[in-house]
């Protein structure tokens, strides 16, 4: 008899509130991706791939040009955090650094690489919905520390109580959806004391490294010498290049921690599609095609936040991600869910509630906003929730 790993589990947020938008037409700042174009160059760089033959499977590891291109990539920003700090050293693109079919895969893939039946994961709550189910599936438990409404940052004395002889990995996503939060160094700090006294490792979701806001920086995992050699480090070419169908994403880790990786990698999808990755490494020989991402952003949010000062929604602190989270005391006492659906139904706005990134889907009066959008679009928006 088929006894299902996931009995209670349905379909995600994400999948519901978009497609509730699309059947009553409504503006759709749930799911983060952007409604706009992604830079045609890059589209000339898949295309000329294409047309030099780059249509066969590539490498298990990934095209060598991508993995040049993001070692590359944190030469260029570390320099621009740290100077020419010996500390800090850029990742090795043969040993350490793998293309996946997407973030989410590479998340998963690392899980994999980890986990055993039994073994126990720390997860901060709320927390990005693949996490637990990708515990789970692997015979795993997820145990959830509780990031707390406002401020959302970890309780460790709480992290140290919820950890157990099978502990084997520490989940941390900075900076963080769906709050907007961005770790400080203080952060790093105990997370390294937790690791060390525990002999845990760490599974660092950076997909949003690269939008940050207000001089807030965000600090990599890889960039502190601590952590890095019990770190496997997620990032995502879709949210970095407004490209999130192309689900291509990157893991990062220690050569004996990526070898362990890939043994997983070669059997769960082997290789990634080659023209997108040759595209990919030659439009990211011009480094500003990713540096100046922050400003881009911070410019979207700061006027989608401006334009919500007409409304009763209360703008809570967003110093990272492309995700805003607006508060709804002021405009109903619903629960999260009961409102984000009628906010779609009613007033013609989709938004994502928090209570499904938290375990027993704790209500809380707060909505996620996706600002990665035309001006026209968030200006639609904005207009429809001032009349709410």
């Amino acid at each position: 008899m088929f006894t299902s790993k996931f009995p209670e589990m349905g379909t995600t947020i994400f999948s519901e509130m978009s497609q509730l938008a699309n059947t009553v037409g409504a503006v759709n700042l749930s799911q983060g991706f952007p409604d706009y174009s992604p830079d045609p160059i890059l589209f000339e760089c898949v295309a000329q791939a294409m047309k030099s033959g780059y249509n066969q499977y590539a490498p298990m590891p990934g095209m060598p040009a991508l993995r040049n291109a993001v070692a590359e990539k944190y030469t260029q920003v570390f320099l621009k955090q740290h100077g020419n700090s010996t500390d800090v050293i850029p990742p090795n693109a043969d040993t350490e650094i793998t293309i996946t079919p997407g973030g989410t895969v590479a998340l998963y893939t690392a899980i994999a690489t980890v986990v055993k039946p039994g073994d126990e994961v720390i997860i901060f709550s709320p927390a990005y919905d693949s996490y637990g189910p990708a515990v789970i599936a692997n015979g795993g438990v997820p145990v959830y520390a509780h990031l707390l409404f406002p401020n959302y940052m970890p309780d460790w004395d709480e992290v140290h109580a919820l950890t157990t002889s099978r502990t084997v990995l520490i989940i941390i996503n900075t900076p963080h959806n769906p709050t907007g939060t961005v770790w400080d160094a203080a952060q790093y700090t105990a997370l390294e004391e937790y690791c060390n006294k525990h002999n845990v490792n760490v599974l660092s979701d950076e997909v949003y490294e690269l939008i940050t806001f207000d001089g807030v920086r965000h600090i990599s995992v890889l960039s502190i010498p601590g952590l890095r050699h019990r770190a496997f480090v997620v990032t995502s070419f879709g949210k970095t290049f407004h490209i999130t169908g192309w689900k291509i994403g990157v893991c990062i880790a220690p050569s004996h921690l990526t070898a362990e990786f890939r043994k997983v990698h070669q059997f769960l999808t082997f290789s990634v599609n080659t023209p997108m990755q040759v595209g990919l490494a030659n439009y990211m020989l011009n480094a500003e095609t990713y540096l100046g991402l922050s400003e881009f952003f911070q410019r979207k949010r700061d006027y989608f936040r401006g334009l919500i000062g007409s409304t009763r929604f209360t703008v809570l602190p967003c110093k990272g991600t492309y995700f805003q989270l607006l508060g709804y005391a002021n405009v109903s006492d619903e629960t999260d869910v009961n409102f984000a659906k009628r906010l779609t139904t009613e007033h013609g706005v989709a938004a994502i509630p928090l209570s499904p990134f938290i375990p027993g889907n704790v209500s809380q009066p707060v909505l996620r906003f996706c600002f990665a959008k035309e001006n026209s679009t968030l200006e639609l928006a904005a207009e429809k929730l001032a009349r709410v």
